[in-house]
C-alpha cells in the first residue's frame, strides 16, 4: 500500500497557509485590491450597546487612509492638527475650493491590536505645515499603507514615503518633492494626494499622477532606491495601481484620464494604454480571471471598461465602438467617481456616489439590477468590501448597508456607526474594521 501522508500533509500545509494569507488585508483594498474577506463577518450589529463590537478605540487627527491588517496587528495612517481640529464637510455638494488653512500637522502611523484595539506603537513620520492643501470632504492623510508582515510603508504625498519595520523603527524614507493633485482646469484647487502605495514582493510601487511631472515608480522594499521610474503624460488623478500577475510577464495597472495602462513590472515598459475616461479618476483597477475593469466618472464621460490582459498596444475604442478585439464590453456612461467597483463571484458591482448600485454579469456587461442604496443627500465614498455572501457599503454619514450578493438585490441589514465615514473598511477573519470620524472600530461576531 502507498503511504500517502506525506501528500496529504503537504496537501494539509498548503491549505492552512492560504488561510493564512487570506485572513490578512495588505494594502487598499485587501489582498491585490480585490475588496474580499476572509472569514464570516456579522450582518448587523450595534455601535450604542455593544452587539457584535469587538471594541471601539479612538484615533487622533483626521484621516481617510483605510485600515490594513496582518495577522494580529492593525495599521493606519492619520494626520493630526497640532492647532486645533480639522473640519470635513460630506455629502453630495461640487464646491471645488481647497481648505483655506496653514497650520502645522503630524503626519502618524499607528499600529494597533487586532484583538483589542490597543495601540502598541505610533510613530510620528512628519511634522509641519502641509505643502499642497487639502480638500473640503478630503484630509491630509488619504493614502491607505501597505503592510507584508516584515515592512509597513505609508505614503503622505509631499511630505514623503515612509517604511518602518513591523515593530515601528523606521528602515527608509523618501521625498518625491511637492506632488501636487487637484482639479486639472483650476491649478490652485488643490485637493490632497490620494494614491495608496502596494507591495510587491521586494518592491513598492507608487502612481504620481500630479499637475507637473507624472509618473509611476517602482522602489526596493529594502531601502527605498529607484528602480525604475516611468514619466505619464497625465493629468492629476488619485487611483491606485493593481498587480496581475499573467503567464508571460507581471503587469502593473493604473487608472487615469488621458493614460489608463499597463506596465511591465520588471522595467517599467508600457504594454498596452487606452484613453477616454472621466477627468478625475479615482478608482483602482480590479480583476477577474484575465480581465481588468476601469471605470471613471467625472466630465463628459463616466465608462466602464473591460480589458482583456493580453492586450498589447494602444487598445483606445473609436467613438462609434463599445468593444474591439482587446475590449470586452463597455458603457459610455454609469461608471464611479469615488468608489472602487467590487468583483465578488461573477457578478461586478458598481456603486456611483449618489448610491446608485449596479449589478453586472462580469464576463459580459449584462445588467442583473439597478437600485439604489439610500435617498436624498447621502454620499458613499468608501469603498465596497465583501466576504461570505455579503457586500458592505459605507455611507459617508455612517450608515453601513449590507446587501446580499448575487443577482437580486436584496438589503440583509443597515446599521449605523454613529459618526460620518469616508475610509474604506477591511476585512480579516471575520472582523469588519471600520474607521470613522474618530475611531476605529472592529465588527465580530
Amino acid at each position: 500500500m502507498v503511504n500517502r501522508a506525506p501528500a496529504l500533509l503537504r496537501a494539509s500545509i498548503l491549505v492552512f497557509c492560504s488561510v493564512l494569507i487570506a485572513a490578512d488585508w495588505p494594502q487598499f483594498r485587501g489582498v491585490n485590491a480585490n475588496g474580499v474577506g476572509s472569514g464570516s463577518p456579522p450582518v448587523a450589529w450595534n455601535v450604542e450597546t455593544g452587539e457584535n463590537i469587538r471594541w471601539k478605540v479612538e484615533i487622533p487627527g483626521l484621516a481617510h487612509a483605510a485600515p490594513v491588517v496582518w495577522g494580529d496587528r492593525v495599521f493606519l495612517a492619520t494626520a493630526v492638527n497640532r492647532e486645533g481640529e480639522d473640519s470635513l464637510k460630506v455629502g453630495l455638494y461640487g464646491n471645488i475650493a481647497p481648505v483655506m488653512e496653514e497650520k502645522v500637522h503630524g503626519f502618524h502611523v499607528l499600529c494597533l491590536d487586532a484583538k483589542t484595539g490597543k495601540i502598541l506603537w505610533n510613530q510620528k513620520a512628519h511634522e509641519g505645515v502641509p505643502k499642497i492643501k487639502r480638500h473640503t470632504k478630503a484630509t491630509h492623510a488619504n493614502s491607505t499603507p501597505a503592510v507584508n508582515g516584515e515592512r509597513v510603508v505609508a505614503f503622505f504625498g509631499s511630505e514623503g514615503l515612509y517604511c518602518y519595520d513591523m515593530n515601528g523603527a523606521l528602515q527608509w524614507k523618501k521625498d518625491f518633492g511637492v506632488l501636487d493633485s487637484g482639479f486639472f482646469m483650476v491649478p490652485q484647487a488643490q485637493w490632497g494626494f490620494a494614491s495608496s502605495p502596494i507591495i510587491y514582493k521586494d518592491m513598492v510601487i507608487v502612481q504620481c499622477d500630479v499637475q507637473k511631472d507624472s509618473f509611476v515608480a517602482a522602489l526596493s522594499l529594502k531601502d527605498g532606491s529607484e528602480i525604475w521610474r516611468k514619466p505619464r503624460n497625465e493629468y492629476p488623478t488619485w487611483c491606485t495601481p493593481t498587480i496581475y500577475e499573467g503567464p508571460d510577464r507581471t503587469q502593473v495597472i493604473l487608472n487615469g484620464f488621458k493614460h489608463m495602462g499597463g506596465y511591465d513590472l520588471k522595467t517599467g515598459e508600457e504594454i498596452w494604454k487606452l484613453s477616454g475616461a472621466g477627468d478625475i479618476p479615482t478608482p483602482t483597477p480590479v480583476l477577474l480571471d484575465d480581465m481588468v475593469f476601469l471605470t471613471s466618472a467625472h466630465g463628459p464621460l463616466s465608462p466602464i471598461y473591460a480589458i482583456k490582459l493580453s492586450a498589447k498596444g494602444d487598445i483606445s475604442l473609436a467613438e462609434d465602438e463599445t468593444a474591439n478585439e482587446s475590449i470586452v464590453w463597455s458603457i459610455k456612461r454609469g461608471g464611479a467617481y469615488m468608489q472602487t467597483p467590487l468583483v465578488y463571484g461573477e457578478y461586478l458591482y458598481n456603486c456611483r456616489d449618489n448610491g446608485a448600485l449596479t449589478c453586472y454579469r462580469a464576463k459580459t456587461g449584462e445588467v442583473m439590477y439597478r437600485e439604489r442604496l439610500a435617498q436624498g443627500n447621502t454620499g458613499f465614498s468608501a469603498s465596497a468590501v465583501a466576504a461570505d455572501g455579503k457586500l458592505y457599503y459605507t455611507s459617508e454619514y455612517g450608515e453601513i448597508v449590507v446587501v446580499k450578493a448575487g443577482p437580486e438585490f436584496e438589503v440583509l441589514s443597515r446599521n449605523d456607526m454613529d459618526e460620518i465615514c469616508m475610509a474604506s473598511p477591511a476585512i480579516a477573519d471575520g472582523v469588519v474594521y471600520f474607521r470613522t470620524r474618530g475611531h476605529l472600530v472592529a465588527v465580530g461576531k
